[in-house]
């Protein structure tokens, strides 16, 4: 359909005094709307031109079975409390268990600690902070893995304090 047919339609609407048109012919849609005396209405277009609106087919839905009843959900038992005291980061960075490679790790699960007892390094713009126990006790598991990332307040070693 080309301009000359559209102001046909507009011309017959007038003649006629329809006040909407509309008419699909394949992907070709047009709708057109005008006020009795026949001035086009005030916020609407006079023309509109749609392609086809294509939607997803939905699966059918099996139908259920009166015999078979979904199991009741099982309630999720709480999470076990770890045990032992938490280090935590202070900072974003990488973490190292080693003060370089070729050495050996500041601690080790089993180790003994005191607050002031250096367990690790974070390594932040280039700058290599020592990350100290602050808690007495005993190094029961290491959390992080030598040369990953560790997020502010990510917990890096388990301690127990007894």
């Amino acid at each position: 359909m080309d301009l000359k047919d559209i102001k046909s339609i507009v011309d017959l609407m007038k003649k006629n005094a329809l006040s909407e048109f509309e008419m699909e012919e394949g992907d070709f849609k047009i709708k057109l709307k005008r006020d009795a005396v026949g001035k086009p209405r005030k916020g609407e277009p006079v023309m509109v031109q749609e392609a086809p609106m294509m939607l997803p087919v939905a699966a059918p839905i099996p139908a259920a079975t009166p015999a078979a009843a979904p199991a009741p959900a099982a309630i999720p038992a709480a999470a076990p409390v770890p045990e032992g005291t938490e280090v935590k980061s202070p900072m974003i960075g990488t973490f190292y268990l080693k003060p370089s490679p070729d050495a050996e790790p500041f601690v080790e699960v089993g180790a003994k600690v005191d607050a002031d007892t250096v367990v690790c390094i974070i390594e932040a713009m280039k700058v290599m902070n020592e990350i100290k126990a602050e808690v007495k006790g005993t190094i029961i598991e290491v959390l992080m893995e030598e040369g990953k990332p560790v997020e502010y307040g990510q917990g890096l070693f388990r301690i127990d304090p007894s």
